[in-house]
């Protein structure tokens, strides 16, 4: 299993368990965050799964694809290390990811 850590915008970490294949946002909505809405299921469609990745783990990710970026653009507050997390697939090499979550979504 691969640890991802998310903080919540008032500082309070929450550590959640995922398997290889899952995406960062089914972690977060199996662990109950409701900083992750997800309304689109995961289709890159809404931004309610907007996220920010700690700056040590940014370079580790696979860069966003162009319809993630553009989706990017519109979402609120958003920061250099802004992604979608329905659009990270959890492998092993990202155990220990730490992901920031918006005080918009909150």
């Amino acid at each position: 299993m691969t640890k991802i850590i998310f903080i919540e915008a008032d500082g309070t970490t929450i550590e959640a368990t995922a398997k290889p294949g899952m995406s960062v946002m089914q972690v977060a909505v199996n662990a109950g965050i409701a900083a992750i809405a997800a309304e689109c299921g995961g289709a890159c469609a809404c931004g309610t799964c907007h996220c920010y990745i700690a700056e040590d783990w940014f370079d580790r990710l696979a860069p966003a694809k162009s319809d993630e970026a553009d989706m990017i653009e519109f979402v609120v507050d958003p920061i250099p290390t802004s992604r979608l997390s329905c659009q990270i697939e959890v492998t092993p090499e990202l155990d220990g990811l730490v992901i920031h979550l918006p005080s918009s979504q909150t």
